[in-house]
């Protein structure tokens, strides 16, 4: 009954409610910025790799996959499969036009979360509950925003990446009632290792694991892509055809490529939910906008070239068609006519054991920012840490032995109300990162290499704590005294 009773809460906010609030706010933005992911989409290729600011402080590129990791995992497999073969090829389609209207989105919060961030001993930190607290001085609501992003990717979202793997391990014929003990086990120190070394480990864990996961998949699946040649016009124009028969749209909107594509894409890509600007905060720049800019890559990323991928080795393989077999099995299907059904199994599994892996890491540093927000008012022992990254692998162990119905939809509903507090404070607040886009690109005209101040975009500097006009004053005003 609790899960009938959450599963349909959560169906209609994702059908009526938040599919219309972040589609209506990423057009909003969209217009309002001049098509900014398309117009700096180079300027963010440019970027990306330029080194922090701060010596020894996070460079874009490692935010960028600290994010990336969060936002890649079980959805671009299995999630993407689900929505090709239940809406058809169309769905594909209408992903990419959520993601670029979605990378708008994610320019306004990332670059919100550099403008109000704080100074930290050995990194800034910020995101939602940071520009909620110091922009609109509401502080029950930046809790409420704290609290739930800890459920939810701490709690449910981990709980479920942690089964998902499992379950996939026990499809072996050598599987047995150990099986998930044992991967929760793995899974567990695995983390335990990547979140005890604190901040800078976790960073380096996904600078490493994820660049290399995403090339080792996209090379596979290039390579089924090309052996299976022969059908790749008939998929373009199963794609286009389909993101355009306006019939079938109309005549089933909840099941169409249409509306299936655009919850895949925004499930997937995550902007606006208010998750990735905990990441982005951490960043080392001269400018808030250069690490907006970048997060825009991160949607990119997601949904233009993984998601993409997944959904063209499914459709260039010509399985699935019946509509018997969805999700991460069509995926290793798909594969498997070129590699053998044998390899395939081994890969998908290793692939998704890998992407959930990462989304594991990323989703745990979204929750420590949090964390340290709730407690910012107290000083911050190093046990009180400690003891919040083993509760969190903890967790990772649990899920691999559970089933998670329940969870799954009360995850959904607190991502939900995340985008629900995210979404009008962005739209609040959205001026402010347009006038700091817009003092970037001045400067980028002038041949400059673009340095923020707070009075030029209108903003008082004693109202932040990371950017002043004048030489900040070095010491942490969050409590936060320990090591990162």
């Amino acid at each position: 009954m609790i899960a009938s009773v959450l599963g349909s809460i959560s169906d209609f906010m994702y059908t009526y409610v938040l599919v219309a609030l972040l589609i209506g706010v990423g057009l909003y933005f969209f217009v309002f910025t001049r098509a900014l992911p398309l117009r700096m989409f180079g300027e963010a290729l440019r970027v990306v790799m330029e080194p922090p600011k701060k010596e020894g402080g996070v460079s874009s590129f490692r935010a960028l996959m600290v994010s990336t990791a969060s936002r890649v995992g079980v959805g671009n497999i299995a999630g993407v499969a689900t929505a090709v073969t239940a809406g058809g090829a169309g769905a594909v389609f209408w992903m990419w036009v959520i993601a670029t209207i979605g990378g708008a989105s994610a320019f306004i919060e990332s670059t919100l979360a550099q403008i109000y961030k704080k100074r930290g001993p050995h990194h800034s930190y910020g995101g939602p509950a940071y520009y909620i607290q110091t922009a609109l001085k509401q502080n029950w609501l930046a809790y409420l925003f704290a609290v739930m992003l800890i459920l939810t990717y701490m709690g449910g979202f981990n709980l479920l990446a942690s089964f998902n793997v499992a379950d996939t391990f026990t499809q072996y014929s050598w599987a047995n009632e150990w099986t998930p003990w044992a991967v929760g086990g793995v899974l567990a120190v695995l983390m335990a290792g990547s979140i005890l070394g604190g901040t800078r480990r976790l960073t380096d864990v996904t600078g490493f694991l994820v660049p290399i996961m995403a090339i080792i998949y996209l090379g596979v699946g290039a390579v089924v892509i090309v052996f299976n040649y022969h059908n790749i016009p008939a998929m373009f124009s199963a794609i286009f055809s389909g993101a355009f028969d306006f019939k079938a749209i109309f005549g089933g909107f909840a099941g169409s490529a249409m509306m299936l594509g655009i919850k895949r894409g925004l499930y997937s890509n995550e902007a606006g939910v208010g998750s990735a600007p905990n990441a982005a905060a951490s960043a080392s720049v001269s400018h808030p906008a250069k690490q907006g800019l970048v997060q825009m890559l991160s949607v990119f990323i997601d949904t233009m070239i993984i998601c993409t991928f997944t959904a063209f080795v499914v459709l260039s393989s010509g399985v699935g068609d019946d509509g018997g077999v969805t999700g991460a099995p069509l995926v290793k299907d798909a594969m498997a006519t070129v590699l053998g059904q044998p390899i395939a199994q081994v890969f998908i599994s290793l692939a998704l054991f890998l992407f959930a892996f990462t989304t594991l890491v990323g989703n745990f540093y979204y929750a420590e920012v949090n964390f340290r927000f709730l407690l910012r008012n107290i000083k911050l022992e190093q046990w009180m840490l400690t003891a919040f990254r083993l509760v969190a692998a903890a967790l990772v162990f649990c899920g691999a032995l559970l089933k998670f119905e329940v969870a799954w939809s009360l995850g959904d509903i607190l991502m939900g109300l995340m985008a629900l507090i995210n979404l009008p404070v962005i739209v609040i607040l959205g001026r402010i990162a347009v006038r700091c886009a817009n003092d970037y690109t001045a400067q980028r005209k002038e041949g400059l290499d673009p340095k923020f101040t707070a009075s030029s975009i209108g903003l008082d500097p004693s109202e932040l704590d990371y950017w002043q006009d004048k030489k900040a004053p070095a010491s942490d005003q969050s409590g936060a005294t320990v090591s990162a």
